[in-house]
C-alpha cells in the first residue's frame, strides 16, 4: 500500500464547471494535491493512457470523450490513498453510487462519469509518472 494516488476531472466535469467543487471534496477528506495540471489529452495521449482498454468496445468511444476538452490531473497522497479515493469517487455508474460520492453528485452517466481514480497502487504510479515528471510533483 502506497500513500499517492491518480485522479482526473474528466472533460465532462470540467465543460460542466465542476473543478472547485470537485478539490473541495478532494481536500475535506483529507487528501493532499502533491501535483496537479489543467490539460488537454491528445488523441496519441489517450490512446496509450487507455491501452489497457483497446480490445473493448467501448474503447473508441473513450478515447473520443477524453480528448474532446480540457481536463485536470492531479497526484493526491494520503494514508491508504488508492482505497480511499475510489470510495470518496464512487461506482463507475453514477447510478450505483452511494449518495455524497463525487460521482453520484457530479457525474452524468457511466460514460461520462466526472473522474478517473487508480484502481491499484501500481496503476497509480504508472498513471501518475504518465502525466506529471518527477521535477512536478511536489
Amino acid at each position: 500500500m502506497t500513500n499517492r494516488t491518480f485522479t482526473m476531472i474528466k472533460p465532462d466535469a470540467v465543460a460542466n464547471g465542476h473543478i472547485g467543487a470537485i478539490l473541495e471534496k478532494v481536500t475535506s477528506a483529507g487528501f493532499k494535491i502533491v501535483a496537479m495540471k489543467y490539460t488537454q489529452l491528445s488523441r496519441r495521449d489517450a490512446e496509450k493512457f487507455y491501452a489497457i482498454h483497446k480490445e473493448r468496445p467501448f474503447y473508441g468511444e473513450l478515447v473520443q470523450f477524453m480528448t474532446r476538452g480540457p481536463i485536470v490531473s492531479a497526484i493526491l497522497e494520503k494514508d491508504n490513498a488508492v482505497d480511499d479515493f475510489r470510495a470518496l469517487i464512487g461506482a463507475t455508474n453514477p447510478a450505483e453510487a452511494a449518495e455524497g460520492t463525487i460521482r453520484k453528485l457530479f457525474a452524468t452517466n457511466i460514460s461520462e462519469n466526472a473522474v478517473h481514480g487508480s484502481d491499484s497502487d501500481e496503476n497509480a504510479a504508472i498513471e501518475g509518472a504518465f502525466h506529471f515528471s518527477g521535477r512536478e510533483i511536489y
